[in-house]
């Protein structure tokens, strides 16, 4: 069964961007939301190498050239449409995306799996 969360308006987003939620404590409760091309897109926070957050700081999920979703543990690159790691050493594995859609300008995520 789905479980709808509202993560706020697209225009909170930059373009491109990231922006990360935290639903309760523990490492397996967060998730971000990326827009970059027209895409918008939802992942679990949490690397498939090691299981740790994703993000370098608050909110920064991206790398330097908003060309990709970087760990910042270990500099993995991620492709922003599938999560797919092309870089690192998880190379081969993907991030768990969400179900994302956006709906009268506002955007949500189906948190059930979380």
């Amino acid at each position: 069964m789905s479980e709808w969360f509202d993560a706020g308006p697209l225009e909170s987003i930059d373009e491109p961007g990231s922006r990360g939620f935290a639903l309760r404590e523990g490492a397996g409760a967060s998730f971000f939301v990326v827009r970059k091309e027209g895409q918008v897109m939802a992942f679990r926070n949490r690397c498939p190498h090691t299981g740790a957050p994703l993000e370098w700081q608050p909110h920064q999920f991206l790398d330097v050239d908003n060309g990709f979703i970087q760990c910042a543990l270990h500099g993995a690159l991620f492709r922003v449409r599938d999560g797919h790691c092309l870089r690192g050493p998880c190379v081969g594995q993907s991030l768990d995306a969400l179900p994302l859609e956006v709906s009268e300008g506002r955007i949500r995520v189906d948190i059930s799996a979380l």
